[in-house]
Protein backbone atom coordinates (compact mmCIF):
# COMPACT_ATOMS: atom_id res chain seq x y z
CA UNK A 1 0.00 0.00 0.00
CA UNK A 2 1.67 3.25 -1.14
CA UNK A 3 -0.45 5.74 0.79
CA UNK A 4 1.73 6.46 3.83
CA UNK A 5 -1.30 7.61 5.83
CA UNK A 6 -2.69 4.10 5.55
CA UNK A 7 0.59 2.28 5.90
CA UNK A 8 3.46 1.73 8.26
CA UNK A 9 7.05 0.87 7.49
CA UNK A 10 8.48 -2.57 8.18
CA UNK A 11 12.03 -3.73 7.54
CA UNK A 12 13.53 -7.07 6.57
CA UNK A 13 17.00 -8.04 5.33
CA UNK A 14 16.30 -6.44 1.94
CA UNK A 15 15.23 -3.10 3.32
CA UNK A 16 12.11 -1.10 4.12
CA UNK A 17 8.61 -1.94 2.89
CA UNK A 18 5.29 -0.20 3.34
CA UNK A 19 2.64 -2.54 4.73
CA UNK A 20 -1.00 -1.88 5.62
CA UNK A 21 -1.12 -0.02 8.90
CA UNK A 22 -3.38 -2.56 10.61
CA UNK A 23 -1.58 -5.64 9.27
CA UNK A 24 0.11 -8.05 11.65
CA UNK A 25 2.44 -9.25 8.91
CA UNK A 26 5.58 -7.43 7.88
CA UNK A 27 7.99 -6.67 5.06
CA UNK A 28 8.72 -10.24 3.94
CA UNK A 29 5.03 -11.03 3.69
CA UNK A 30 4.36 -7.84 1.74
CA UNK A 31 7.08 -8.80 -0.71
CA UNK A 32 5.34 -12.14 -1.16
CA UNK A 33 2.02 -10.42 -1.83
CA UNK A 34 3.64 -8.24 -4.50
CA UNK A 35 5.73 -11.02 -6.02
CA UNK A 36 2.94 -13.57 -6.48
CA UNK A 37 -0.29 -11.91 -7.71
CA UNK A 38 -1.28 -15.16 -9.42
CA UNK A 39 -4.35 -17.11 -8.34
CA UNK A 40 -5.93 -15.52 -5.31
CA UNK A 41 -5.70 -18.96 -3.65
CA UNK A 42 -4.10 -18.94 -0.21
CA UNK A 43 -2.85 -21.73 2.01
CA UNK A 44 -5.71 -23.71 3.60
CA UNK A 45 -6.99 -23.19 7.14
CA UNK A 46 -5.58 -26.48 8.36
CA UNK A 47 -2.13 -25.58 7.07
CA UNK A 48 -2.19 -22.31 9.01
CA UNK A 49 -3.39 -24.29 12.04
CA UNK A 50 -0.44 -26.66 11.69
CA UNK A 51 2.02 -23.77 11.35
CA UNK A 52 0.63 -22.19 14.49
CA UNK A 53 0.84 -25.45 16.42
CA UNK A 54 4.47 -25.99 15.39
CA UNK A 55 5.44 -22.41 16.27
CA UNK A 56 3.69 -22.70 19.63
CA UNK A 57 5.47 -25.94 20.46
CA UNK A 58 8.79 -24.48 19.28
CA UNK A 59 8.47 -21.47 21.59
CA UNK A 60 7.68 -23.64 24.60
CA UNK A 61 10.56 -26.04 23.89
CA UNK A 62 13.02 -23.22 23.29
CA UNK A 63 11.94 -21.72 26.62
CA UNK A 64 12.42 -25.02 28.41
CA UNK A 65 15.85 -25.45 26.80
CA UNK A 66 16.86 -22.03 28.11
CA UNK A 67 17.17 -20.55 24.63
CA UNK A 68 14.36 -17.97 24.94
CA UNK A 69 13.46 -15.56 27.70
CA UNK A 70 10.39 -17.09 29.40
CA UNK A 71 8.26 -13.97 29.00
CA UNK A 72 9.07 -13.69 25.30
CA UNK A 73 8.57 -17.41 24.78
CA UNK A 74 5.17 -17.36 26.51
CA UNK A 75 4.05 -14.39 24.40
CA UNK A 76 5.16 -16.16 21.22
CA UNK A 77 3.37 -19.33 22.31
CA UNK A 78 0.13 -17.44 22.99
CA UNK A 79 0.34 -15.59 19.66
CA UNK A 80 1.03 -18.85 17.84
CA UNK A 81 -1.94 -20.48 19.55
CA UNK A 82 -4.15 -17.65 18.35
CA UNK A 83 -2.86 -18.22 14.82
CA UNK A 84 -3.68 -21.92 15.14
CA UNK A 85 -7.17 -21.05 16.36
CA UNK A 86 -7.85 -18.98 13.22
CA UNK A 87 -7.86 -15.50 14.73
CA UNK A 88 -5.43 -14.21 12.11
CA UNK A 89 -6.40 -16.12 8.97
CA UNK A 90 -6.92 -12.84 7.11
CA UNK A 91 -3.27 -12.05 7.80
CA UNK A 92 -2.05 -14.86 5.53
CA UNK A 93 -2.56 -13.32 2.07
CA UNK A 94 0.28 -14.93 0.11
CA UNK A 95 -0.64 -16.92 -2.98
CA UNK A 96 -0.25 -20.70 -3.07
CA UNK A 97 1.93 -20.31 -6.16
CA UNK A 98 4.99 -18.81 -4.51
CA UNK A 99 8.51 -19.78 -3.59
CA UNK A 100 8.78 -23.56 -3.80
CA UNK A 101 10.07 -23.94 -0.26
CA UNK A 102 7.15 -22.03 1.21
CA UNK A 103 9.53 -19.50 2.75
CA UNK A 104 7.07 -16.69 2.13
CA UNK A 105 4.39 -18.46 4.16
CA UNK A 106 6.80 -19.41 6.94
CA UNK A 107 7.94 -15.79 7.22
CA UNK A 108 4.30 -14.70 7.08
CA UNK A 109 3.67 -16.79 10.20
CA UNK A 110 6.85 -15.55 11.88
CA UNK A 111 5.90 -11.91 11.30
CA UNK A 112 2.28 -12.24 12.41
CA UNK A 113 3.31 -14.09 15.56
CA UNK A 114 6.13 -11.62 16.30
CA UNK A 115 3.87 -8.58 15.99
CA UNK A 116 1.10 -10.16 18.04
CA UNK A 117 3.57 -11.33 20.70
CA UNK A 118 4.97 -7.81 20.87
CA UNK A 119 1.48 -6.50 21.57
CA UNK A 120 1.02 -9.09 24.30
CA UNK A 121 4.24 -7.83 25.90
CA UNK A 122 2.98 -4.24 25.80
CA UNK A 123 4.88 -3.23 22.68
CA UNK A 124 3.89 -2.24 19.16
CA UNK A 125 3.68 -3.78 15.75
CA UNK A 126 6.33 -2.92 13.19
CA UNK A 127 9.78 -1.43 13.61
CA UNK A 128 9.45 -1.02 17.39
CA UNK A 129 8.20 -4.51 18.12
CA UNK A 130 9.73 -6.38 21.03
CA UNK A 131 9.89 -9.81 19.36
CA UNK A 132 12.01 -10.68 16.32
CA UNK A 133 10.40 -12.92 13.67
CA UNK A 134 13.63 -14.68 12.70
CA UNK A 135 15.75 -14.69 15.83
CA UNK A 136 12.98 -15.62 18.26
CA UNK A 137 9.83 -16.93 16.54
CA UNK A 138 11.83 -18.94 14.00
CA UNK A 139 14.49 -20.05 16.50
CA UNK A 140 15.78 -23.52 15.71
CA UNK A 141 13.75 -23.69 12.50
CA UNK A 142 13.96 -23.20 8.76
CA UNK A 143 11.25 -22.94 6.14
CA UNK A 144 12.80 -26.08 4.68
CA UNK A 145 11.83 -28.20 7.68
CA UNK A 146 8.82 -26.28 9.01
CA UNK A 147 6.80 -26.27 5.77
CA UNK A 148 6.98 -30.04 5.11
CA UNK A 149 6.29 -30.67 8.81
CA UNK A 150 3.20 -28.45 8.68
CA UNK A 151 2.05 -30.21 5.50
CA UNK A 152 2.28 -33.61 7.22
CA UNK A 153 0.59 -32.43 10.41
CA UNK A 154 -2.24 -30.71 8.55
CA UNK A 155 -2.83 -33.78 6.37
CA UNK A 156 -2.98 -36.03 9.43
CA UNK A 157 -5.57 -33.71 10.99
CA UNK A 158 -7.67 -33.66 7.82
CA UNK A 159 -7.50 -37.44 7.59
CA UNK A 160 -8.54 -37.85 11.22
CA UNK A 161 -11.33 -35.28 11.14
CA UNK A 162 -12.74 -35.58 7.62
CA UNK A 163 -11.88 -38.58 5.49
CA UNK A 164 -11.57 -41.52 7.87
CA UNK A 165 -14.84 -40.77 9.73
CA UNK A 166 -16.64 -40.34 6.39
CA UNK A 167 -15.33 -43.65 5.04
CA UNK A 168 -16.24 -45.45 8.25
CA UNK A 169 -19.75 -43.95 8.20
CA UNK A 170 -20.17 -44.97 4.56
CA UNK A 171 -18.94 -48.50 5.25
CA UNK A 172 -21.44 -48.92 8.08
CA UNK A 173 -24.32 -47.58 5.97
CA UNK A 174 -23.46 -49.88 3.09
CA UNK A 175 -23.23 -52.87 5.43
CA UNK A 176 -26.68 -52.04 6.80
CA UNK A 177 -28.02 -51.94 3.24
CA UNK A 178 -26.34 -55.27 2.55
CA UNK A 179 -28.28 -56.85 5.41
CA UNK A 180 -31.49 -55.15 4.33
CA UNK A 181 -31.14 -56.36 0.73
CA UNK A 182 -29.75 -59.84 1.45
CA UNK A 183 -32.91 -61.72 0.51
CA UNK A 184 -33.20 -60.01 -2.88
CA UNK A 185 -31.80 -62.06 -5.77
CA UNK A 186 -31.19 -60.21 -9.02
CA UNK A 187 -29.20 -60.53 -12.21
CA UNK A 188 -25.47 -59.99 -11.92
CA UNK A 189 -23.62 -58.14 -14.68
CA UNK A 190 -20.16 -58.45 -16.16
CA UNK A 191 -19.02 -56.41 -19.18
CA UNK A 192 -22.38 -54.61 -18.77
CA UNK A 193 -24.03 -57.86 -19.90
CA UNK A 194 -26.26 -60.25 -17.96
CA UNK A 195 -24.33 -62.68 -15.78
CA UNK A 196 -25.32 -65.26 -13.18
CA UNK A 197 -27.61 -64.14 -10.36
CA UNK A 198 -26.32 -62.32 -7.32
CA UNK A 199 -27.92 -61.07 -4.15
CA UNK A 200 -28.42 -57.33 -4.07
CA UNK A 201 -27.03 -57.64 -0.55
CA UNK A 202 -23.88 -59.21 -1.98
CA UNK A 203 -23.40 -56.25 -4.29
CA UNK A 204 -23.68 -53.90 -1.32
CA UNK A 205 -21.37 -56.13 0.70
CA UNK A 206 -18.82 -55.51 -2.04
CA UNK A 207 -19.35 -51.76 -1.79
CA UNK A 208 -18.93 -51.91 2.00
CA UNK A 209 -15.68 -53.78 1.47
CA UNK A 210 -14.38 -51.03 -0.78
CA UNK A 211 -15.05 -48.40 1.88
CA UNK A 212 -13.56 -50.51 4.65
CA UNK A 213 -10.39 -51.24 2.70
CA UNK A 214 -9.99 -47.61 1.69
CA UNK A 215 -10.10 -46.67 5.37
CA UNK A 216 -7.62 -49.40 6.32
CA UNK A 217 -5.27 -48.43 3.48
CA UNK A 218 -5.22 -44.79 4.52
CA UNK A 219 -4.73 -45.71 8.18
CA UNK A 220 -1.64 -47.69 7.25
CA UNK A 221 -0.34 -44.98 4.93
CA UNK A 222 -0.39 -42.25 7.55
CA UNK A 223 2.64 -43.77 9.29
CA UNK A 224 4.95 -42.07 6.82
CA UNK A 225 3.24 -38.72 7.37
CA UNK A 226 3.88 -39.06 11.09
CA UNK A 227 7.59 -38.48 10.41
CA UNK A 228 8.37 -34.76 10.56
CA UNK A 229 11.32 -33.01 8.93
CA UNK A 230 11.55 -30.62 11.88
CA UNK A 231 15.12 -30.37 13.18
CA UNK A 232 16.85 -30.57 9.80
CA UNK A 233 16.78 -26.77 9.31
CA UNK A 234 18.40 -25.66 6.02
CA UNK A 235 19.65 -28.84 4.33
CA UNK A 236 19.05 -31.61 6.87
CA UNK A 237 22.19 -31.13 8.97
CA UNK A 238 20.33 -29.39 11.80
CA UNK A 239 22.50 -26.29 11.79
CA UNK A 240 21.44 -23.63 14.34
CA UNK A 241 19.09 -25.90 16.25
CA UNK A 242 19.43 -27.64 19.59
CA UNK A 243 19.82 -31.44 19.22
CA UNK A 244 16.81 -32.04 21.48
CA UNK A 245 14.62 -29.38 19.84
CA UNK A 246 12.80 -31.42 17.20
CA UNK A 247 12.17 -34.45 19.37
CA UNK A 248 10.73 -32.32 22.14
CA UNK A 249 8.51 -30.33 19.76
CA UNK A 250 7.16 -33.55 18.25
CA UNK A 251 6.37 -34.85 21.74
CA UNK A 252 4.61 -31.59 22.59
CA UNK A 253 2.57 -31.67 19.36
CA UNK A 254 1.54 -35.29 19.96
CA UNK A 255 0.53 -34.56 23.53
CA UNK A 256 -1.44 -31.43 22.71
CA UNK A 257 -3.17 -32.44 19.47
CA UNK A 258 -3.63 -36.16 19.91
CA UNK A 259 -1.93 -36.63 16.53
CA UNK A 260 1.10 -38.86 16.83
CA UNK A 261 4.20 -37.39 15.16
CA UNK A 262 7.92 -38.03 15.56
CA UNK A 263 11.17 -36.60 14.31
CA UNK A 264 12.33 -38.32 11.15
CA UNK A 265 15.29 -40.67 11.44
CA UNK A 266 16.68 -39.32 8.15
CA UNK A 267 16.45 -35.57 7.71
CA UNK A 268 18.13 -35.59 4.33
CA UNK A 269 15.35 -37.60 2.70
CA UNK A 270 12.67 -35.72 4.64
CA UNK A 271 13.58 -32.38 3.07
CA UNK A 272 14.89 -33.39 -0.33
CA UNK A 273 11.68 -35.25 -1.29
CA UNK A 274 7.98 -35.33 -0.56
CA UNK A 275 7.79 -39.05 -1.29
CA UNK A 276 5.61 -39.70 1.75
CA UNK A 277 3.09 -37.13 0.51
CA UNK A 278 3.17 -38.58 -3.00
CA UNK A 279 2.53 -42.08 -1.65
CA UNK A 280 -0.24 -40.95 0.66
CA UNK A 281 -1.93 -39.00 -2.12
CA UNK A 282 -1.87 -42.18 -4.18
CA UNK A 283 -3.90 -43.90 -1.50
CA UNK A 284 -6.36 -40.99 -1.44
CA UNK A 285 -6.63 -41.38 -5.21
CA UNK A 286 -7.32 -45.11 -4.82
CA UNK A 287 -10.07 -44.29 -2.32
CA UNK A 288 -11.58 -41.79 -4.76
CA UNK A 289 -11.62 -44.41 -7.51
CA UNK A 290 -13.41 -46.87 -5.23
CA UNK A 291 -15.98 -44.25 -4.29
CA UNK A 292 -16.55 -43.31 -7.92
CA UNK A 293 -17.26 -46.98 -8.67
CA UNK A 294 -19.84 -47.15 -5.86
CA UNK A 295 -21.50 -43.90 -6.92
CA UNK A 296 -21.60 -44.96 -10.58
CA UNK A 297 -23.07 -48.38 -9.80
CA UNK A 298 -25.75 -46.84 -7.62
CA UNK A 299 -26.82 -44.32 -10.24
CA UNK A 300 -26.91 -46.96 -12.99
CA UNK A 301 -28.94 -49.36 -10.83
CA UNK A 302 -31.36 -46.50 -10.22
CA UNK A 303 -31.49 -45.47 -13.88
CA UNK A 304 -34.90 -45.05 -15.42
CA UNK A 305 -37.20 -45.21 -13.65
CA UNK A 306 -39.01 -46.90 -16.55
CA UNK A 307 -36.55 -47.04 -19.43
CA UNK A 308 -33.49 -47.96 -17.39
CA UNK A 309 -32.48 -50.69 -14.95
CA UNK A 310 -34.69 -49.34 -12.18
CA UNK A 311 -33.54 -51.84 -9.57
CA UNK A 312 -33.02 -49.12 -6.95
CA UNK A 313 -34.70 -45.88 -6.05
CA UNK A 314 -32.62 -43.05 -4.64
CA UNK A 315 -33.79 -40.26 -2.36
CA UNK A 316 -35.28 -37.40 -4.37
CA UNK A 317 -33.49 -34.25 -3.25
CA UNK A 318 -34.17 -31.73 -6.01
CA UNK A 319 -35.86 -31.34 -9.40
CA UNK A 320 -33.69 -32.76 -12.15
CA UNK A 321 -34.58 -30.60 -15.10
CA UNK A 322 -35.53 -27.06 -15.95
CA UNK A 323 -37.61 -28.33 -18.90
CA UNK A 324 -38.77 -31.88 -18.10
CA UNK A 325 -41.37 -31.91 -15.32
CA UNK A 326 -41.02 -34.69 -12.77
CA UNK A 327 -37.48 -35.64 -13.75
CA UNK A 328 -35.21 -36.45 -10.80
CA UNK A 329 -31.48 -37.04 -11.20
CA UNK A 330 -28.88 -38.86 -9.06
CA UNK A 331 -27.25 -35.56 -8.14
CA UNK A 332 -25.66 -36.65 -4.85
CA UNK A 333 -23.84 -39.50 -6.59
CA UNK A 334 -22.81 -37.14 -9.37
CA UNK A 335 -21.31 -34.72 -6.85
CA UNK A 336 -19.16 -37.50 -5.39
CA UNK A 337 -18.03 -38.54 -8.87
CA UNK A 338 -17.02 -34.97 -9.68
CA UNK A 339 -15.03 -34.73 -6.46
CA UNK A 340 -13.36 -37.99 -7.41
CA UNK A 341 -12.28 -36.41 -10.70
CA UNK A 342 -10.88 -33.44 -8.78
CA UNK A 343 -8.93 -35.78 -6.49
CA UNK A 344 -7.36 -37.46 -9.53
CA UNK A 345 -6.30 -34.04 -10.78
CA UNK A 346 -4.89 -33.08 -7.39
CA UNK A 347 -2.96 -36.34 -7.21
CA UNK A 348 -1.42 -35.63 -10.62
CA UNK A 349 -0.29 -32.21 -9.39
CA UNK A 350 1.22 -33.81 -6.28
CA UNK A 351 3.00 -36.50 -8.30
CA UNK A 352 4.44 -33.79 -10.51
CA UNK A 353 5.47 -31.77 -7.46
CA UNK A 354 7.24 -34.83 -6.11
CA UNK A 355 9.58 -34.81 -9.10
CA UNK A 356 10.94 -31.39 -8.08
CA UNK A 357 13.19 -32.69 -5.31
CA UNK A 358 16.53 -31.37 -6.50
CA UNK A 359 19.56 -31.97 -4.28
CA UNK A 360 18.66 -31.02 -0.68
CA UNK A 361 15.17 -29.58 -1.12
CA UNK A 362 11.86 -30.16 -2.83
CA UNK A 363 10.76 -26.88 -4.37
CA UNK A 364 7.05 -27.46 -4.95
CA UNK A 365 5.89 -27.83 -1.36
CA UNK A 366 3.18 -25.13 -1.28
CA UNK A 367 1.30 -26.52 -4.27
CA UNK A 368 1.69 -30.07 -2.93
CA UNK A 369 0.31 -29.01 0.45
CA UNK A 370 -2.62 -27.15 -1.09
CA UNK A 371 -3.61 -30.07 -3.32
CA UNK A 372 -3.15 -32.70 -0.61
CA UNK A 373 -5.31 -30.88 1.90
CA UNK A 374 -7.94 -30.05 -0.69
CA UNK A 375 -8.26 -33.64 -1.90
CA UNK A 376 -8.55 -35.08 1.62
CA UNK A 377 -11.12 -32.50 2.69
CA UNK A 378 -13.21 -32.62 -0.49
CA UNK A 379 -13.33 -36.40 -0.56
CA UNK A 380 -14.26 -36.58 3.10
CA UNK A 381 -17.08 -34.07 2.76
CA UNK A 382 -18.44 -35.56 -0.48
CA UNK A 383 -18.36 -39.07 0.99
CA UNK A 384 -20.21 -37.98 4.11
CA UNK A 385 -22.77 -36.18 1.96
CA UNK A 386 -23.21 -39.26 -0.24
CA UNK A 387 -23.84 -41.41 2.82
CA UNK A 388 -26.35 -39.12 4.48
CA UNK A 389 -28.25 -37.84 1.45
CA UNK A 390 -28.14 -40.94 -0.74
CA UNK A 391 -27.05 -44.29 0.69
CA UNK A 392 -29.17 -44.35 3.84
CA UNK A 393 -32.29 -43.65 1.76
CA UNK A 394 -31.74 -46.19 -1.02
CA UNK A 395 -34.65 -48.58 -1.59
CA UNK A 396 -34.85 -51.73 -3.68
CA UNK A 397 -37.58 -52.24 -6.26
CA UNK A 398 -39.05 -55.53 -7.53
CA UNK A 399 -37.38 -55.01 -10.90
CA UNK A 400 -34.24 -57.01 -10.11
CA UNK A 401 -35.93 -60.22 -9.01
CA UNK A 402 -38.45 -60.00 -11.87
CA UNK A 403 -35.68 -60.11 -14.46
CA UNK A 404 -33.84 -63.12 -13.03
CA UNK A 405 -36.13 -65.73 -14.58
CA UNK A 406 -35.80 -64.11 -18.00
CA UNK A 407 -32.03 -63.89 -17.76
CA UNK A 408 -29.91 -66.08 -20.03
CA UNK A 409 -26.94 -66.49 -17.70
CA UNK A 410 -28.86 -68.77 -15.35
CA UNK A 411 -28.21 -71.42 -18.01
CA UNK A 412 -24.74 -71.61 -16.44
CA UNK A 413 -26.28 -73.86 -13.80
CA UNK A 414 -27.13 -76.41 -16.50
CA UNK A 415 -23.58 -76.78 -17.77
CA UNK A 416 -22.32 -79.20 -15.09
CA UNK A 417 -25.28 -81.48 -15.84
CA UNK A 418 -25.72 -81.34 -19.64
CA UNK A 419 -22.39 -79.87 -20.71
CA UNK A 420 -21.29 -76.40 -21.77
CA UNK A 421 -22.13 -76.78 -25.46
CA UNK A 422 -25.71 -77.92 -24.89
CA UNK A 423 -26.23 -75.22 -22.26
CA UNK A 424 -24.89 -72.61 -24.70
CA UNK A 425 -27.28 -73.85 -27.41
CA UNK A 426 -30.20 -73.54 -25.02
CA UNK A 427 -29.14 -69.98 -24.12
CA UNK A 428 -28.88 -69.02 -27.79
CA UNK A 429 -32.31 -70.44 -28.58
CA UNK A 430 -33.81 -68.66 -25.60
CA UNK A 431 -32.25 -65.39 -26.80
CA UNK A 432 -33.55 -65.88 -30.33
CA UNK A 433 -37.08 -66.91 -29.38
CA UNK A 434 -37.70 -64.81 -26.31
CA UNK A 435 -38.35 -67.92 -24.26
CA UNK A 436 -36.80 -68.46 -20.83
CA UNK A 437 -33.93 -70.86 -20.16
CA UNK A 438 -36.35 -73.00 -18.18
CA UNK A 439 -38.80 -73.22 -21.08
CA UNK A 440 -36.17 -74.23 -23.64
CA UNK A 441 -34.49 -76.69 -21.26
CA UNK A 442 -37.84 -78.29 -20.66
CA UNK A 443 -38.16 -78.87 -24.43
CA UNK A 444 -34.53 -79.80 -25.25
CA UNK A 445 -33.50 -81.93 -22.27
CA UNK A 446 -34.78 -84.85 -20.27
CA UNK A 447 -34.49 -82.94 -17.02
CA UNK A 448 -37.54 -83.25 -14.81
CA UNK A 449 -39.46 -80.34 -13.38
CA UNK A 450 -37.97 -81.10 -9.99
CA UNK A 451 -34.45 -81.11 -11.45
CA UNK A 452 -35.06 -77.86 -13.33
CA UNK A 453 -36.51 -76.26 -10.24
CA UNK A 454 -33.47 -77.30 -8.23
CA UNK A 455 -30.91 -76.27 -10.86
CA UNK A 456 -32.53 -72.96 -11.77
CA UNK A 457 -33.64 -71.89 -8.31
CA UNK A 458 -32.23 -68.31 -7.93
CA UNK A 459 -31.61 -68.86 -4.21
CA UNK A 460 -29.42 -71.87 -5.01
CA UNK A 461 -27.56 -70.03 -7.75
CA UNK A 462 -26.15 -67.49 -5.31
CA UNK A 463 -25.12 -70.01 -2.63
CA UNK A 464 -21.62 -70.82 -3.95
CA UNK A 465 -20.66 -67.15 -3.80
CA UNK A 466 -21.98 -66.56 -0.28
CA UNK A 467 -18.62 -66.82 1.42
CA UNK A 468 -19.95 -65.48 4.69
CA UNK A 469 -21.45 -62.07 5.12
CA UNK A 470 -24.51 -60.60 6.75
CA UNK A 471 -26.74 -63.64 6.21
CA UNK A 472 -24.09 -66.13 7.27
CA UNK A 473 -22.99 -64.31 10.40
Amino acid sequence: MSDSSRARQERDSMGVMNVPAEAYYGASTQRGVLNFPISGLVMPRRFIWALGIIKQGAAIVNRDLGLLDPKVADAIAQAAREVAEGRFDDQFPIDVFQTGSGTSTNMNANEVIANRASELLGGERGAKRLVHPNDQVNLGQSSNDVIPSAMHLAALAALREDLLPALDQLGQALMEKSREFWSIVKTGRTHLQDATPIRLGQEFLGYAGLAERASARLSRARAELEELALGGTAVGTGINTHPEFAGRVCEWVTRNTGIEVRETANHFQAQSTIDGVVAFSGDVRASAISLMKIANDVRFLASGPRAGLGELTLPEVQPGSSIMPGKVNPVIAEALIQVGAQVLANDTAIATAGQWGYFELNTMMPVAAFNLLQEITLLGRATQNFTVQCVVGIKATTRGPELVERGLAIGTALAPVIGYDRAAAIAKEAAATGKTIREVARERTNLSEVELETLLNPEKLVEPGLGGGPAAG
